[in-house]
This record gives structure tokens, C-alpha cells and sequence, in this order.
């Protein structure tokens, strides 16, 4: 017969995945919702998606962050028939490489908010994406002088995503 713990561990466990998967709803949802907005520069969405991650990386921890970036990526990219193009390459790379910042940040406790570890995430993932871009694709150094303007805009947004990301955790933190 079962035991009462392990019972309460399969629920507990049950819990973690049904909120994994809320949360890959949510990051899928919004990275389709954000295919649809103009781009504000080349390769530049405001990266809504990763709020997703964040709520992931605090809820759950880095490898459910980890692991929600990569199915977010692949399931975005199913539904706008972009899989194994460059854009998806280009997606993955930046979205694996920004959450492992924002894991790395929030494993090492050094005080950041979810804004400061959003703003890491936000500006990794935009210099992941130019240096793919110019490494397999475009092979132009110049392609750097964009760099300082994307990344201003990255700040921004990556600011923004931070402070909803830590709302949504805050009011989600009483119903845990």
C-alpha cells in the first residue's frame, strides 16, 4: 500500500509539471501574440516570451527554466512554420544562452530582482542573436555597429518583462 508521503510527493510533482505547463502556454501564447507586432529593429521583438522563463526560473528553478525556453522555442516555431529555418536557429541559440544567464544569476543569490535578472536575460539574448547572425549567416563584421542600439532597446524592454514578470510572481506567490 502506499505510503502518505508518496502520495503527497506525486501531487507535489503533479503540481510542478501542470505549472510547467501553464507556464509554456503562457511563453508560447505570447511569443505568437508578439510575432505579430512590427519589429522595432532588425531581429527585435520586445521578447515577451521570456517572462515565461522568469516565471519558470523563480517557481520552478533553472532547469524547468531551462527546459521551458527550449519547448517554447520549438513550439513557436511549429506554429509559425519557422522550425529548422535560421530564424529558429537563430530563437534557440539566444533563448538557451539567456536562460542560462538568468539560471546562472538566480543559482549565484547575488540580489538581483527578477528586473535585474530580466535586464541580463534581455541583453544576452540580443548579443546572442547578432553573434549568430553574423557568424552563419550574414559573416559582416559591421553587423556589430547595430549592437549598441538593439541592446539599448533590449534594456528597455528586458526592464519591462522584469517588472511584470516579478507582479505575476508576487500575486502568484500567495496561491503556491
Amino acid at each position: 500500500m502506499p505510503s502518505a508521503s508518496s502520495g503527497a510527493e506525486r501531487l507535489d510533482l503533479l503540481r510542478r509539471r501542470y505549472r510547467w505547463l501553464a507556464l509554456l502556454v503562457l511563453a508560447a501564447a505570447l511569443q505568437l501574440f508578439e510575432s505579430l507586432l512590427p519589429s522595432l529593429g532588425p531581429w527585435f521583438k520586445p521578447g515577451l516570451a521570456n517572462i515565461g522563463t522568469l516565471l519558470a526560473l523563480a517557481m520552478l528553478g533553472a532547469r524547468a527554466a531551462f527546459s521551458l525556453a527550449l519547448a517554447r522555442v520549438v513550439l513557436g516555431a511549429l506554429f509559425l512554420g519557422t522550425l529548422l529555418t535560421p530564424t529558429f536557429l537563430v530563437s534557440l541559440v539566444a533563448a538557451l544562452v539567456a536562460a542560462a544567464v538568468m539560471a546562472a544569476l538566480w543559482r549565484l543569490r547575488c540580489g538581483l530582482s527578477p528586473v535585474g535578472i530580466s535586464l541580463a536575460g534581455a541583453v544576452a539574448h540580443m548579443a546572442t542573436q547578432v553573434a549568430v547572425v553574423e557568424t552563419l549567416i550574414v559573416q559582416q563584421r559591421a553587423l556589430f555597429y547595430l549592437l549598441p542600439p538593439l541592446l539599448l532597446l533590449s534594456t528597455a524592454t528586458g526592464w519591462i518583462n522584469g517588472v511584470i514578470a516579478g507582479y505575476i510572481d508576487a500575486r502568484l506567490a500567495a496561491v503556491r
